[in-house]
């Protein structure tokens, strides 16, 4: 079997495609990226966000809830937190799948 290669997508790798498509300088484009990325996160503070044809974005409150390690078997203490749910649009799944 393939090993797939996971690989990561940096604010600085996001800035320099930026710069690339539009010609724009490098610190423009990090600007840009920095605020696109403040927008978001102010908006996800604020429990949902869509944004069409691309994704939507929700907070969600987990409970704290009593957890087990599978190998040694020790119970632990899981304790409350927030989680984001991302889920892609039909369009995005789309083209995903015609990759």
């Amino acid at each position: 079997m393939a090993e797939i290669k996971k690989t990561s997508l940096t604010k600085k790798d996001i800035s320099k495609k930026i710069n690339l498509k539009t010609g724009l300088s490098n610190l423009y484009a990090k600007q840009i990226t920095d605020d696109f990325i403040n927008i978001l996160k102010s908006l996800i503070r604020n429990k949902e966000i869509n944004i069409k044809n691309f994704a939507s974005f929700k907070t969600i409150d987990k409970k704290e809830r009593t957890g087990r390690n599978p190998k040694n078997k020790k119970i632990y203490n899981i304790d409350a937190r927030k989680s984001l749910s991302f889920v892609a649009s039909k369009k995005l799944r789309s083209k995903i799948k015609n990759i």
